[in-house]
């Protein structure tokens, strides 16, 4: 592992009603804080919010616009529940979508289980922050982190200014 990519910062915000009332504990979001540091990412933020756009769009604003993390991963409201609103919110602070990074994750995930299609998780960039809506599952937050991890530091290095050559 190299020594920059220890260095880049992430942010976790857990969408989940239950989970910001106490009323259940927030294990995904726990699950992606334990990935980040096996693979050499340091946690800046962690949070657990209702599955209320308005928060969930202000959070990530603050994060991104901040320039305090480098990469912020979601975890829950990413389903079909009249709740979720996790991807809506994602897209309307975006600046730019990074639609392969879904489409790798619900393709994988498809191999698991066919339930995956059903995910609407999306991926975007604001300023110089990746964002990544994971699953709400801490088994589907696994399987997604452990199948995209390895190629991220390759797209934050182009994102954050830390490369510019893409050519191999």
């Amino acid at each position: 592992m190299s020594e920059d990519r220890k260095q880049y910062r992430v942010g976790i915000i857990t969408a989940s009603d239950k989970g910001s009332k106490g009323e259940r504990e927030d294990i995904s979001g726990k699950t992606i804080m334990e990935i980040a540091k096996e693979n050499g990412y340091i946690t800046e933020s962690y949070s657990v919010l209702p599955d209320e756009r308005d928060l969930l769009e202000n959070e990530m604003k603050r994060l991104c616009d901040g320039g305090q993390i480098d990469l912020l991963l979601t975890t829950g409201g990413t389903g079909l529940s009249p709740r979720d609103c996790m991807p809506e919110a994602t897209i309307a602070i975006a600046e730019r979508l990074v639609p392969g990074i879904a489409e790798a994750i619900r393709q994988n995930s498809m191999s698991i289980t066919k339930r995956a299609m059903l995910s609407r998780g999306v991926s975007a960039v604001r300023k110089k922050t990746l964002i990544i809506n994971l699953p709400g599952s801490p088994k589907a937050v696994r399987e997604s982190l452990a199948y995209i991890i390895s190629e991220l530091a390759h797209g934050l290095d182009i994102l954050t200014g830390r490369d510019g050559e893409c050519a191999r």
